[in-house]
């Protein structure tokens, strides 16, 4: 692949600092590692069709209905798949996830600016005649901001014709899922993961709340085993010690934001994020330059290479303290 989006995809760099993706710096919760070893030696069966026992667990966290529950290896194939649908006029709050804009057929978009710290409230958000997808990210990627969703439900009623899909990759950092409203409205669709909050990211645990009928069609229009019995029992140990999860998840909060803090000692601009991730402007620094010079020093970071943010940009992922400390010291020398 050549795409840009190849950048979000891991590699066999295991070693050295690793801030290019939107991995969690925290191993999986020793709960999670003990049910996935557990069935290890059962992997010669297949679990349950679509993963049921799993969505029977997400459904009674979520308050939907299992069969409102579409389980794959990975959001992103839920992504392709909604987008394979509906993704004909897709609109999209810009800069986003890279993917929406290579695999949408055509789309437009509402800039977010960095002037308001790439903030934008949703009752301004004016959905573009003929638009079969509306795809809102919360918090959003690159930068890391969430939105107000309250707007959603006025969005959904006057816009019935529009499916509104809502990434909520990071929701556990603002903790306003809108998934609970998918019963109510059959325009919207919620689509979320254990790999960003839950460090599950390498057993691939996507999931989606849909309105029924979509859900059922991506079930049987999808292999009946998405998931590995390691990563389903890995999955379901997770969701059950959520209390470990939230506080890990203040931990993560807590170094991204001394990591930005560190940084605008340095004379970097970083902008508000409520995960642990941000959005730094290196400027009149090239990010590129940056990154390359932080790559020899076994460090790796990904330059955004946004056209009309300028080429300052960086999304910068927090690794743990000492190895942000690692990251600042050789910036230091950088800059």
């Amino acid at each position: 692949m050549t795409d840009s989006s190849t950048a979000e995809k891991g590699s066999a760099e295991a070693d050295g600092v690793r801030l290019l993706l939107c991995e969690n710096p925290l191993p999986p919760i020793d709960e999670a590692i003990a049910a996935a070893t557990n069935e290890v030696p059962h992997s010669n069966h297949y679990t349950e069709p679509y993963s049921n026992p799993l969505r029977e667990v997400l459904a009674d966290r979520l308050g939907v209905r299992p069969a409102q529950i579409h389980v794959n290896a990975g959001s992103e194939l839920i992504l392709r798949q909604l987008f394979d649908r509906f993704g004909q006029h897709v609109h999209l709050l810009t800069p986003t996830y890279p993917l929406f804009t290579e695999i949408a057929e055509q789309y437009t978009e509402t800039r977010l600016q960095p002037e308001t710290d790439f903030q934008f409230d949703l009752r301004q958000l004016d959905i573009p005649d003929e638009t079969t997808l509306a795809v809102i990210v919360n918090p959003n990627n690159p930068n890391g901001g969430g939105f107000d969703m309250r707007p959603l439900p006025d969005l959904l009623e006057t816009n019935p014709e529009t499916r509104f899909l809502i990434d909520e990759a990071f929701v556990d950092f603002v903790d306003e899922s809108v998934a609970h409203l998918v019963p109510e409205y059959d325009n919207l669709f919620v689509t979320q993961t254990l790999s960003k909050a839950h460090s599950l990211a390498g057993f691939r645990i996507g999931y989606a709340i849909l309105p029924e009928p979509i859900a059922d069609e991506l079930n049987a229009n999808n292999d009946a085993y998405p998931l590995t019995r390691p990563s389903q029992a890995a999955a379901i140990a997770t969701i059950e010690h959520e209390s470990k999860i939230r506080e890990r998840i203040d931990r993560l909060q807590s170094w991204a934001t001394q990591l930005a803090d560190d940084l605008e000692s340095l004379g970097v601009t970083t902008f508000p994020s409520e995960t642990y991730f941000f959005l730094a402007d290196f400027s009149p620094h090239d990010a590129r330059d940056v990154a390359a010079q932080l790559r020899e020093r076994n460090i790796v970071v990904k330059p955004l290479e946004n056209d009309r943010l300028g080429p300052g940009y960086m999304r910068v992922t927090t690794s743990r303290p000492e190895d942000n400390e690692r990251v600042v010291n050789a910036l230091a020398e950088i800059l």
